[in-house]
């Protein structure tokens, strides 16, 4: 990812890196459990093992690398809420959106998004906090930590989540003061991005500018890509092009462009890099595509995905003006 930055990007003065600080104890506990947070740190120190349920692996750096994580998260939103920088991607790993107040999941130790919201929260007052997720999978443990919340809207856009995580049915919309304020649309496994970015018009951008969030996080999974070994839609890369460009374009319109991405999945190291940069292109206002395929698909599946979203406006219809 780096690399490609660097190749494609690096003559441009309107980006720049900065190394993440390590993030502390406290900036955890903000989301997770403190025993959680110690039985990672101590199956780290012992050397490394498997946590949850069997499909996470630490090794002995892997605690420190996550507080780094977070540290870069915090940092990214900091450089917004501070204007040093109009917006900020956080490239981190491990990610993030899986991890539970009490476990780790789907690689996922702690949950670098929930985290930043909680520090807008908490540092700055704020009181409306649009979460939105782009990663081919439900991030249920962002689910889980503001279901029952209203200061923070949490939409996710992600395959069928039946085999996994096993959250994210469009008739997940919130509990108590947050009934309304979880958004889930789950497409079938193969969507490409017409239906997709359908999704993005008739439900996101509409629901968000209601809302008038006064921050933008989003939980940047780049592995609904066609060619990624592990998510199952089928996304070219323009069509996260699609995607930052209606992000920035509610950023403006709501929240002064404040607006900080955090990387998630995404798991073919060669396409990785170039919708990064893309993401960042768009981010910073410079030109910068590439050529990538757009997959045709089939009628019944446009049908069935078109049938998801009718159903999530039927879910949410009690909460949000949607049609």
């Amino acid at each position: 990812m780096l690399n490609e930055l660097k190749n494609k990007l690096s003559n441009d003065k309107r980006w720049e890196f900065i190394n993440p600080h390590r993030a502390s104890i406290g900036d955890l506990e903000l989301v997770h459990g403190a025993e959680y947070i110690k039985l990672v740190k101590a199956v780290c120190k012992s050397g490394g093992g498997l946590l949850d349920l069997q499909d996470t692996v630490v090794s002995r750096e892997s605690f420190n690398v996550a507080l780094h994580a977070v540290g870069g998260a915090l940092d990214a939103v900091d450089l917004v809420m501070e204007r040093r920088a109009e917006n900020a991607f956080a490239l981190v790993r491990p990610p993030g959106h899986h991890a539970g107040r009490y476990r780790a999941c789907g690689f996922c130790l702690f949950n670098n998004v929930a985290i930043a919201a909680e520090h807008l929260r908490k540092r700055f007052n704020m009181k409306r906090i649009a979460v939105l997720d782009v990663d081919a999978h439900h991030g249920n443990g962002t689910q889980e930590k503001f279901y029952e919340a209203n200061e923070v809207l949490y939409i996710s856009i992600h395959e069928d989540p039946s085999s996994f995580p096993g959250t994210g049915f469009t008739d997940e919309v919130g509990k108590g003061d947050g009934a309304g304020y979880n958004v889930n649309i789950p497409l079938p496994i193969g969507t490409s991005d017409g239906v997709y970015l359908r999704a993005m018009t008739e439900i996101v951008t509409p629901i968000m500018l209601q809302y008038k969030p006064e921050f933008i996080l989003v939980s940047a999974g780049f592995d609904g890509h066609y060619l990624d070994p592990v998510g199952t839609l089928s996304l070219s890369a323009s069509a996260y092009e699609r995607i930052f460009d209606m992000i920035l374009l509610v950023a403006s319109k709501t929240c002064q462009g404040k607006f900080v991405s955090v990387l998630e999945g995404g798991y073919n190291v060669n396409i990785v890099g170039r919708i990064f940069a893309i993401a960042i292109g768009r981010m910073a206002g410079m030109s910068y595509s590439v050529k990538d395929r757009v997959p045709t698909l089939k009628k019944s599946l446009e049908s069935q995905g078109v049938k998801v979203l009718r159903e999530v406006k039927n879910a949410q219809r009690d909460f949000w003006n949607i049609s």
